[in-house]
């Protein structure tokens, strides 16, 4: 049984750490707002939040950033023995991480084909990494386990009306080498048997290039007497994308077996409206409720192929969840203090429901119902403005290509974990209760020209 619990653990290790897409955020001014900013999208972070949204950004918009995170789970066990697990040291390396680039044809004089803006996204969307102790009560179901995994996001957007929008783009879902191992992996101790000694470290570790597609709407309801927005509505559908992973069973460091396995990235549905209850020329109020539905129904099952023919089956028993976030923003646009600068501060809610059961329950991540409450702060500096008070930041730049904004954003969220007690998991040493909380700061940098 041991075999059994070492790969299923891990394939099912690599589907629960995607359990929540969207949970540390793909955008520092989204992190901010808890991620509601489905309806709002008007950054270039709107290619993962909502690819419609492009057309609304001017001409080249980038940003880059990522997210610092750090925490730690708490175990003890029915008998009393206890456990402390950690993101392998203070913070999680690689920290999830993104990187836009977009650009509205038609302001950069392409009009042949319409009113089209088109993007490009890399993103580190998970950057976890877990360890417990190689001497903890459930070390033979886990000491170690990583998932970085890349998403590549090519993407288009095109606006029928002034009013309504529309996305699409592709997912593509790949390991590289240049961040962390290249690979997912799951590191645990080996309990004896099948001719790998007792207390050996044995690894299985897998890759795969999968590929999915989005869609999406942004319709604007509602303008004020200037022309912005002050009702939007979004929707953001992501297909699922299947992982065939191939890789190895490894014991100190020597191949043992080759293993496979397939897991199935869930579709998402995504439903947001946002209202801008004050927008003027000088400051301007958002709030936004987003809805996320995750089909984790379909994964139905992760069997586990040996390189000798044999079949491990493993039928799962997970459910379809839901997450709510809300988030808000306030803007001030005309500081007496500050010419030349927009200063914003967020704050956010997400609630994420938990599709595990204790059956399948692993400690290689966090899985249980969890409140992140969070908040941030944006600095964007237009085109009059000066940074450091000396250089305009509409003059920066090489040659003729200046920007024409500069921004900065700061975000902070705490997620707190409900504990949970695991009764009656298929590897008994893992049957206890968890508590979790975890931390992340984000910043991101966003340039336009």
């Amino acid at each position: 049984m041991g075999l059994v619990y070492l790969l299923t653990g891990a394939l099912l290790h690599s589907e629960t750490i995607a359990q929540v897409p969207r949970i540390q955020g793909q955008g520092t001014a989204a992190s901010g707002m808890g991620n509601a900013f489905a309806a709002q999208a008007d950054d270039a972070s709107a290619l993962h939040y909502n690819p419609a949204g492009l057309t609304h950004l001017p001409r080249i918009e980038s940003m880059a950033g990522g997210l610092l995170t750090g925490g730690a789970t708490t175990f003890t066990g029915a008998n009393g023995t206890t456990a402390r697990g950690d993101r392998n040291g203070s913070m999680a390396w690689p920290p999830p991480a993104h990187f836009y680039l977009t650009a509205n044809l038609p302001d950069l004089g392409v009009t042949l084909l319409g009113p089209l803006a088109v993007g490009i996204g890399l993103t580190v969307p998970f950057g976890s990494l877990t360890r417990w102790p190689t001497d903890g009560p459930f070390r033979t179901a886990t000491v170690f386990s990583s998932l970085p995994l890349l998403d590549v996001k090519p993407t288009l957007a095109y606006r029928l009306t002034e009013s309504l929008s529309i996305g699409l783009g592709a997912d593509i879902y790949t390991f590289s080498q240049t961040v962390g191992e290249g690979h997912v992996e799951r590191q645990s101790i080996w309990p004896g048997g099948f001719g790998i000694p007792a207390g050996a470290r044995v690894e299985l570790f897998g890759r795969d290039t999968a590929a999915g597609f989005n869609a999406s709407i942004l319709y604007t309801a509602l303008r004020n007497n200037q022309g912005k927005p002050i009702a939007n509505v979004g929707f953001v559908y992501r297909s699922q994308a299947t992982m065939h992973l191939s890789g190895a069973l490894l014991a100190n460091g020597s191949k043992v077996s080759d293993a496979t396995a397939t897991f199935v990235l869930p579709q998402v549905m995504t439903g947001a409206i946002a209202l801008w209850p004050v927008r003027t020329i000088e400051r301007e109020w958002k709030l936004e409720l987003d809805v996320d539905h995750v089909s984790w129904s379909t994964s139905r099952n992760l069997d586990v192929h040996l390189a000798n023919g044999a079949t491990i089956p493993q039928p799962l028993k997970w459910r379809d969840t839901y997450a709510v976030m809300a988030g808000t923003e306030y803007k001030w646009l005309a500081l007496d203090s500050m010419p030349g600068w927009d200063v914003a501060l967020r704050a956010g809610y997400t609630n994420q429901q938990n599709q595990v059961p204790d059956q399948t329950f692993d400690p290689g991540i966090p899985s249980s119902d969890v409140h992140i409450v969070g908040g941030g702060i944006g600095l964007l500096c237009q085109k009059q403005g000066r940074l450091f008070g000396w250089m305009k930041c509409g003059e920066m730049g090489i040659g003729a290509v200046k920007t024409a904004t500069i921004g900065l954003d700061f975000s902070y969220q705490a997620s707190l974990y409900e504990d949970r007690t695991v009764v009656g998991n298929r590897n008994p040493t893992v049957n206890g209760t968890y508590k979790t909380t975890l931390h992340s700061g984000g910043v991101s940098i966003r340039l336009s020209f």
